[in-house]
């Protein structure tokens, strides 16, 4: 199906581009949310009258967004989630759960759909996460998922909690092990075999 962006579209076009796109993808994205028009003659020349007001328009949102995004950039949000013993998360962090981190914070509404994520995470640890507060402007925040306030103000210091944990437990069992060698088991003395 041939359609008129109203506004840029990752990977199809920008403002004003005629484009041939499947017509799921038009008919159940793009038309409902009002990011393009039907390319026939009547739309063409309504897009071409309110060209100028709907370029005003992108431009206001952009530059909202751009604004919001100056705030947004680089911050820093801690998520307290369960995980095993090897840093593994009981579920996963995804958009949703990325979104109110950031919405509780206050300053920027961000929604969901907004936040980019290839694949749910599901480790600890610090992760980088985009976030599309535009078509134009993205920004990019910092999830430091860990199990305890502690944890996390250990790995915001650089540290790697799940390396430091295995290594607290190795030498904690080299010292069970020394303290058995020296005084444990076998050497206390019974009296027996002495004349």
């Amino acid at each position: 199906m041939k359609v008129i962006l109203l506004e840029r579209v990752e990977g199809k076009g920008g403002l004003g581009d005629v484009v041939n796109v499947k017509d799921g993808y038009a008919r159940n994205f793009l038309l409902p949310r009002s990011k393009a028009l039907r390319a026939n003659a009547a739309n063409l020349k309504v897009f071409e009258g309110q060209r100028a007001e709907i370029e005003a328009r992108n431009a206001k949102a952009k530059d909202a967004a751009g604004q919001s995004g100056d705030k947004l950039d680089g911050t820093s949000y801690i998520l307290i989630r369960q995980a095993g013993e090897s840093g593994q998360l009981y579920g996963s962090v995804a958009g949703r759960d990325v979104a109110d981190a950031i919405n509780a914070e206050g300053g920027t509404k961000v929604d969901r759909a907004m936040v980019v994520l290839d694949k749910p995470i599901k480790t600890l640890g610090l992760h980088e996460v985009k976030v599309r507060l535009h078509a134009e402007v993205t920004v990019t925040v910092t999830l430091n998922i860990a199990r305890s306030q502690d944890e996390a103000e250990r790995q915001a210091r650089g540290e790697n909690v799940i390396d430091s944990q295995f290594e607290e437990d190795r030498i904690a069992d080299e010292q069970a092990q020394a303290d058995l060698l020296e005084g444990g088991a076998g050497s206390q003395d019974t009296g027996y075999g002495e004349g």
